[in-house]
């Protein structure tokens, strides 16, 4: 029989992938959520990251941003709005907690309207652990995956008082270790709560990290522990709520908004249309 020469296949590129993180930083199963129940916010009808993202051959090629380029991008973000808020609302560190707990797939303002009820009556654990878990699932029976969620809610309030006296730790470990919190439920409370310059990593932060080049990875740790390394000191206690903002308005997932865009001239996506 003839030998039969084939071609061999070409070589796939890997996609950027959007990926969960499980509480010890580790990429989930379930690229839509990691163990602690957080999601990096995809929802029906908006492209993954994967899909927006540059492939990995192309962020070889892209010129990785100068010292300068990033100082610069910054100080536009700070002059433009030089104390972002986040948009969870919130009374205390405890209430954060809950909030951001509460925000895995679904809105900041889906959120906000359960819980500024909710918060009305229980703004510490030992009010939410009296009210119980049947009448938390009540309150937040509009947000997504609300029967787990009013779960982790009083196992979380209950190993606060039982283990932490009833504060919210200041160690990302400590978060880490209540039920329902991962990393970037860490990194938002110790930054929002505590001042601390953490950068927690969401759907937007990791697009915007992805597709300008600035810090581009293939995991949301990867694009967390890149941001820190380029951004200044100086502006890394507002970076994350900086770059939130700017993917969630400005640099969206299917028509960002280059024309308005305060880094338009800095930013190395090949696709941008200005």
């Amino acid at each position: 029989m003839a030998n039969i020469t084939r071609s061999p296949p070409k070589p796939q590129e890997p996609a950027v992938k959007e990926s969960g993180l499980t509480a010890k930083g580790s990429v989930a199963a379930n690229p839509r959520q990691n163990k602690a129940g957080e999601s990096l916010g995809v929802k029906s009808g908006q492209a993954a990251v994967a899909k927006k993202s540059p492939k990995a051959s192309r962020k070889t090629s892209i010129k990785p941003w100068t010292a300068a380029e990033v100082r610069e991008a910054f100080t536009r973000f700070r002059k433009a709005n030089p104390e972002p808020k986040g948009e969870l609302e919130h009374l205390n560190p405890y209430t954060l907690l809950v909030a951001v707990v509460l925000s895995a797939q679904a809105t900041d303002a889906g959120v906000n309207k359960a819980t500024r009820t909710l918060f009305a009556v229980a703004d510490t654990p030992q009010k939410m652990l009296a009210l119980g878990e049947d009448k938390v699932r009540d309150y937040i029976k509009t947000i997504g995956l609300y029967r787990n969620k009013a779960k982790n809610v009083i196992a979380l309030s209950e190993k606060l008082i039982a283990e932490f006296g009833g504060e919210v730790p200041r160690t990302r470990a400590e978060i880490e270790s209540l039920p329902g919190a991962g990393r970037k439920t860490a990194n938002v409370v110790l930054n929002m709560a505590f001042g601390e310059r953490t950068m927690a990593v969401d759907t937007h932060v990791f697009r915007v990290g992805n597709r300008t080049g600035l810090a581009p990875g293939n995991t949301p740790l990867e694009v967390e522990l890149g941001l820190e390394r380029v951004i200044p000191t100086e502006f890394m206690l507002h970076a994350h709520h900086w770059l939130i903002l700017h993917g969630r308005y400005t640099c969206l997932a299917r028509k960002p908004r280059c024309e308005v865009c305060l880094i338009n001239d800095l930013c190395r996506w090949p696709e941008k249309t200005v």
